[in-house]
This record gives C-alpha cells, structure tokens and sequence, in this order.
C-alpha cells in the first residue's frame, strides 16, 4: 500500500524555500512513499526530485488563471501562468496529463466560478482535491467532497506542504499504480487520513516570499 501525500511545494515555489533533500528526509521518517510537486507555475522541482527521490513522484503543477488555480498531474513540462481555466486544461491534456481542482471551495484560493459553472466545469475534471490541510473551514472540504460525489470523481488530499514538518499530515492510503489510470483505480479505493495545519504554517510562506521578493 502506498501512503501518499498528493500537494507538496518545494523552493521552486515563490513561497516555499523547502529543499529537495529535506522532502525525502521528512517523507523518509513519515513512511510517506509517494507524494506530487505541485509547485506554483512550474514542474522545475519536481521533474529533479522524480530523478533523485527513492519513492514515487508525481510531477504536477497549480497553474494560476484569472478565475483561480487549476492543477496538472502527470505533467512533462510547464503549463504557463495567467491563461484562461480553458485553456490551461488544454494544454494539460496536451501533454497526457490529468486535470486536478486544488481547494476548490475555499474563500481564498478557491475558484471564482459559480455554481453552474462548476457543474460544468466537472465535465472537464478528472480529480477534486477534497481535502487540504491548509484550508482551514471544515465547510470547504464537505463541498469539495460533495462535489466529487455528484459528479462522481475521485478525490485526493494532501498537506499543502510549503515546509518540510507540513509533509504527511495529510496523506491517503492507497493501492499501488503504475500510469495515470491506475492511479484513478487506485484513489478510488483511498482512505484519506486528514488533520490540519496550525494557520501559523501560513508564516512560513509569506516568510519565505518576502526573503524571494529581495
């Protein structure tokens, strides 16, 4: 079985400095042996910790479009920042990868589309991110897993991990996959462990943006 920790960020991130060394230390001591990178608009990071980690790496990427983020998994190369939701799922198909909805209901970083354009929206979705520690109302995780199950998607979960000691409270437990549609066999067979992060991981973020910005 695998435990899996499917939101991670790296120092490849504008608000993360995590090194790639210290995600495989901390995942090595949480029994975390698959985890996806999604930075914020690249797949740098994590292509370079796909050729160094000794456990499964998900390249993905949370590209960011006027209406909010959109996530890639299963990604070859950068999907660009600020083209429209439409257009970022084309270009994540393109390269045979899997589109994600990362918190799609939280009020901040969630997506600003109603609720029919949600619904529609689904028709163009293979995964919803029903669970982030770092959203912290319980209320968007109960839309978000409402929403999985009227459009009859599978649902991941992570950590959201800008910091090392964020990797792993978050994980789902899951069947082993080899390609894209196991994985999606395999998440719908997932137990999600889930426990929040303290709103203080939040510091470590803007911290880490303010030292990039100089």
């Amino acid at each position: 079985m695998l435990k899996a920790d499917f939101h991670i960020h790296t120092l490849y991130s504008m608000d993360s400095d995590t090194k790639l060394e210290d995600i495989i230390e901390r995942c090595t001591e949480s029994g975390i042996n698959c985890i996806a990178i999604a930075d914020h608009g690249t797949v740098e990071g994590a292509l370079k910790l796909q050729e160094i980690a000794p456990f499964k790496v998900i390249v993905a990427e949370e590209v960011l479009t006027p209406k909010g983020e959109i996530m890639g998994m299963f990604l070859k190369e950068t999907v660009p920042s600020g083209i429209s939701i439409e257009e970022a799922i084309s270009r994540i198909r393109d390269q045979g990868g899997l589109v994600n909805l990362p918190h799609p209901f939280d009020p901040l970083r969630g997506l600003a589309l109603n609720g029919d354009e949600m619904d529609k929206l689904a028709r163009q979705i293979d995964i919803v991110e029903v669970f982030n520690a770092r959203c912290p109302l319980s209320g968007t995780s109960d839309k978000a897993l409402a929403y999985a199950a009227k459009h009859k998607l599978p649902g991941t979960a992570g950590s959201d991990a800008h910091s090392p000691g964020e990797i792993g409270r978050t994980y789902v437990e899951m069947p082993e996959f080899d390609d894209k549609k196991e994985f999606i066999k395999a998440l719908r067979k997932g137990k999600i462990s889930q426990h929040k992060a303290s709103i203080l991981v939040h510091l470590n973020s803007t911290w880490a943006k303010i030292k990039k910005s100089f």
